[in-house]
């Protein structure tokens, strides 16, 4: 299958290096620059030095071209480029299926990305969503690693994950896409707040009771969206919480250990050198739980912690100091 993957960073040229295994594989990148520097050293020397570009992967700085004999694209972008991406497509005339694999909602509209997707894409183009428990360096290594591919039309969810599994990266086809986007995206959020109780190193207990209830407020988020609660036991739910949540490559969990420290956001974000989806999603998901009322208090307080300068052992506390209630409320 030829497969055009969009977006030339860390989790882009992972996904790339791993179908090209496979696959006939182009991946683009918007800055010219540095697809050739790619192109000369072989490998991306900023997001995953060290890991060698299989011999078949080919780049392109040119939209047009890379996409003009693609049977399959895929949009690896932050959330915030996803809109423009699928603009870009539809103008070039671009027909094909399409997949995203960003986790988060659009800020300005708070908008899961197969929202965005039916305001930009003609209704006869197939697509849906890559997500579940991946880091792109092990992926990149070609360690192995399972992933949801996740659609409307299960039966293109099905398809497509049959051409794309492969004995390094398993591929499990979804029918429910809004379940899926939400949990890929919601986990970034407790993944600030667990960064920060490692920060405050208050222990195992404290992560372990994070991420359970992390994954009540997911649930009960996705579920009042419209989402299945089986999903959220699944790798595009606990799957993806566990691992945002404990990995030492965890760039939201990042964003949490130096809030820890008191690092203001501007710092961390001009630091942390990629893209920490968690930031934006934690303030968009916020403002849709209260309009519907939906209680999510660990997102409150990365809320919190993030844009209204509360101090983070303020913030635990507050969360601690929380009355008791029944387990499954």
């Amino acid at each position: 299958m030829k497969l055009t993957v969009l977006g030339a960073g860390a989790w882009g040229t992972a996904l790339a290096m791993s179908f090209a295994r496979h696959h006939d594989v182009t991946l683009w990148g918007r800055d010219a620059g540095q697809i050739d520097a790619m192109q000369k050293a072989g490998e991306n020397l900023r997001y995953l030095p060290g890991l060698s570009f299989p011999a078949n992967l080919q780049l392109s700085a040119s939209l047009a071209d890379a996409t003009l004999s693609a049977e399959l694209i895929l949009v690896v972008t932050p959330t915030a480029g996803l809109r423009g991406s699928l603009r870009a497509l539809t103008s070039l005339g671009r027909r094909v299926p399409v997949l995203w694999a960003c986790k988060g909602l659009e800020a300005d509209t708070q908008l899961l990305a197969h929202d965005v997707a039916a305001a930009e894409l003609p209704k006869e183009v197939l697509c849906g969503s890559l997500t579940g428990p991946s880091f792109a360096q092990e992926v990149a290594a070609g360690l192995p690693a399972a992933l949801t591919l996740a659609a409307e039309d299960e039966a293109f969810a099905h398809d497509m994950a049959a051409k794309l599994h492969s004995n390094r990266l398993r591929i499990y086809s979804s029918g429910d896409i809004i379940g899926a986007e939400i949990g890929g995206a919601v986990k970034n959020i407790m993944a600030i707040a667990t960064g920060v109780s490692d920060g405050l190193q208050l222990g195992n207990n404290a992560r372990a009771a994070l991420i359970t209830r992390g994954l009540a407020e997911i649930s009960r988020f996705g579920i009042a969206l419209g989402a299945k609660p089986e999903t959220f036991t699944g790798l595009s739910g606990l799957g993806d919480l566990i691992l945002t949540c404990t990995g030492d490559l965890s760039r939201n969990r990042k964003v949490g250990l130096l809030l820890a420290q008191g690092k203001p956001l501007a710092e961390i974000i001009s630091n942390l050198g990629h893209v920490a989806e968690g930031v934006n999603t934690a303030k968009a998901v916020l403002q849709q739980a209260q309009r519907k009322g939906i209680e999510m208090p660990i997102t409150a307080a990365v809320c919190a912690m993030l844009f209204e300068d509360l101090a983070a052992a303020e913030a635990i506390r507050s969360l601690m100091g929380r009355e008791s209630k029944q387990e499954a409320a």
